[in-house]
């Protein structure tokens, strides 16, 4: 080994020293974010960003119950349903650490979007990356941008509304939302519940949500979709699946690496699905731009990125 490539491979196991230690804090601040919401949901102290943040949780959550207990009375309008019954439920749902976890994630996008939009003027829908697959001669990639720009706008008008669709979850999250459903202690509609539950799950297909189309559509870019790696040209919808894709993590991380105080789970990730200094930085700047790029990331190869973040074992905010 050359005197050369010793430096490098010190100056890489340094960085990679300093990353691993602000991973590990930015892991221990994820991990707590369950227990903390479940404290705010039940309490009104919390602070302004979290006011918001949880205004949305607490309005997803009780659109959640709102819609199991509709499908469980379809004669009945919403309003004439019991409220102490959906609050009750909506509470039995919060209880779901990963069902709050992935609720929080979609909140903390919504927000994100938003700001991304005022500070930085990406749209929240239409993206020139958008625009540009719509445009596309590929007739699979045009539709499936079609159906995803349509999805993305409903999104944004149910995060305005703090709603969740049912048929917007995860498979997994689904199941779990109707397992916790069938397991409500102040359930006694025996058959009407059943036979609801049947027709909810009838009727689901996660292939047609917005978080499938999206992983559908960053499938058919294939090579493109690097492009979706560039957040004011992509969005951040597009640039968290594309994210999720290339790195081989939930999609919920991406979001949340976006947030404040995950820079080395950003920048990592970024690294860990090809991006080289230069461009890491830029999508730094528009993410984090009170905060510097972690020196000497570039020191550290793709493979060695993407080991560091299996290496978390971290699932959104569970």
């Amino acid at each position: 080994m050359t005197t050369d490539q010793a430096q490098a491979a010190r100056g890489a196991t340094h960085v990679e020293t300093i990353l691993k230690g602000e991973l590990a804090r930015g892991d221990r601040a994820l991990h707590g974010v369950a227990p903390v919401l479940s404290h705010l949901l039940a309490s009104s102290g919390h602070s302004l960003v979290s006011d918001a943040i949880v205004a949305r949780l607490r309005g997803m959550l009780s659109d959640l119950a709102l819609q199991l207990l509709s499908a469980e009375h379809p004669d009945r309008p919403g309003h004439l349903l019991d409220a102490s019954k959906q609050d009750a439920l909506a509470d039995h749902l919060a209880g779901d650490s990963t069902v709050l976890s992935h609720c929080y994630a979609l909140a903390m996008e919504g927000h994100l979007t938003e700001r991304f939009e005022q500070r930085a003027s990406i749209d929240p829908v239409l993206t020139p990356l958008m625009q540009e697959l719509i445009a596309s001669d590929q007739p699979l990639v045009a539709e499936l941008a079609m159906s995803a720009m349509a999805a993305q706008s409903r999104f944004m008008q149910s995060q305005r509304r703090m709603d969740m669709p049912l048929a917007e979850l995860p498979a997994d999250l689904f199941h779990s939302v109707i397992q916790r459903f069938e397991g409500f202690g102040d359930n006694t509609e025996g058959g009407s519940t059943k036979a609801s539950i049947s027709a909810l799950k009838y009727s689901y297909d996660e292939g047609a949500s917005r978080a499938g189309l999206l992983a559908r559509l960053i499938s058919a870019m294939q090579q493109g979709a690097r492009a979706a790696l560039e957040l004011d040209h992509a969005g951040l919808a597009l640039f968290a699946s594309g994210l999720s894709a290339l790195t081989r993590q939930p999609r919920e991380l991406g979001i949340l690496a976006c947030h404040e105080h995950q820079a080395a789970r950003f920048a990592l990730s970024l690294r860990a699905a090809g991006l080289d200094v230069p461009s890491i930085e830029r999508q730094f700047l528009l993410v984090e731009p009170a905060q510097r790029l972690p020196l000497g990331l570039g020191d550290i190869s793709v493979e060695r990125a993407a080991a560091l973040l299996g290496q978390t074992g971290t699932r959104a905010a569970g």
